[in-house]
């Protein structure tokens, strides 16, 4: 197995996951939506929606960590980083990889690992709320998504690597974006026309581009 060939199965597999927990907004959003009902309407509020929809958001949360990473969607303050030059970039990218978040995923992991294996014994309930639901499968969570983060994390040193090597960034597994969509609302628009809709497309995809330089070239479809 080559890099490029291990870098894009490590972002099929973090592109996956996030897609998969992206369904949690469903059950999230019906929480809500059932809840706000029987509180004002019919005067009958739950004691644990509240520690569920914690439970729902913070599990997308921790599980989309890993896509972020992988899409390269995390924010950065790039005002000068953008300007750089590839290897230039990998080479800061690698030295605060292994400075920062290596020792902080790792410990993340440990602490996480810890933190849910006493919440399965002692078989841990929310105590935000009266009769709480259980919380030790939100909890196992942490070290999961930690995992996930690690391995993203390691693709990611292997890309600056390889740049520092090549001198260019490897390509990486993409997914839709926002631009795409506008690229197709524009598309199917009556109201705009085909120059129009050729500059507009063009300066959003410009403006992405500059937005999100690092790593994303040579891209690799879904």
């Amino acid at each position: 197995m080559n890099v490029q060939h291990f870098l894009l199965r490590v972002d099929a597999i973090s592109v996956w996951v996030g897609k998969a927990s992206a369904w949690l907004i469903i059950g999230l959003m019906t929480l809500v939506c059932v809840e706000v009902f029987k509180r004002y309407i019919m005067n009958m509020p739950t004691a644990w929606i509240f520690d569920a929809s914690n439970m729902f958001y913070g599990t997308l949360f921790m599980l989309a960590g890993a896509y972020a990473l992988a899409q390269n969607a995390h924010v950065r303050g790039d005002f000068l980083y953008s300007s750089l030059r590839p290897r230039t970039q990998a080479a800061l990218d690698l030295l605060l990889y292994i400075l920062f978040f290596l020792p902080g995923v790792a410990a993340l992991i440990y602490a996480g690992y810890d933190y849910a294996a006493l919440s399965w014994r002692i078989g841990e309930h929310s105590t935000v709320t009266a009769e709480g639901p259980p919380i030790y499968y939100f909890k196992t969570v942490i070290p999961i998504a930690g995992a996930l983060v690690m391995l993203q994390g390691l693709a990611e040193i292997a890309r600056c690597v390889e740049c520092l090597r090549t001198g260019e960034w490897p390509s990486r597994l993409r997914d839709v974006e926002e631009i795409d969509v506008v690229a197709e609302q524009l598309a199917h628009s009556e109201y705009v026309d085909e120059e129009a809709r050729e500059a507009a497309i063009e300066r959003a995809q410009n403006i992405e581009k500059a937005a999100r330089q690092r790593g994303m070239g040579g891209e690799a479809e879904t």
